[in-house]
């Protein structure tokens, strides 16, 4: 079956770097907190707030080892009055026999704040 974990984290500006190093650091939680490998995701879609243009995030993921031919896609978050902003989300679509329940959705630094319920470290 295939499940969608979530994940989101923010920067400080608009800067290569910081995206790149922040999105390498949400992509490597996910990573870790759901026992991924690379064979089991399908593909990758990041979306950026419209004031990160500096790079694409998902360069990010070519630089974690084994993760070269995954399929990855950015595009441009909805510009919503007063949404959070410089935001990176991902949608990873994996391969996985857990549930729902059991994917660990990861949200970082500011990002917390768009799901307060998921971002906690224990599950209930």
């Amino acid at each position: 079956m295939i499940r969608g974990i979530r994940g989101a984290t923010t920067v400080d500006e608009n800067s290569e770097k910081l995206i790149l190093e922040e999105t390498e650091m949400l992509l490597k939680e996910i990573i870790k907190e759901n026992k991924l490998e690379a064979e089991q995701v399908a593909s990758v879609l990041f979306s950026v707030t419209e004031d990160l243009t500096a790079c694409f995030p998902a360069k990010a993921m070519r630089a974690i080892d084994g993760w070269k031919y995954v399929p990855v896609m950015c595009t441009r978050e909805i510009p919503v009055p007063e949404s959070l902003s410089l935001c990176v989300r991902v949608m990873m679509h994996v391969n996985t026999s857990k549930s729902q329940q059991e994917i660990n959705h990861i949200y970082l630094r500011n990002a917390i704040s768009l799901r307060p319920d998921l971002a906690e470290t224990e599950k209930e």
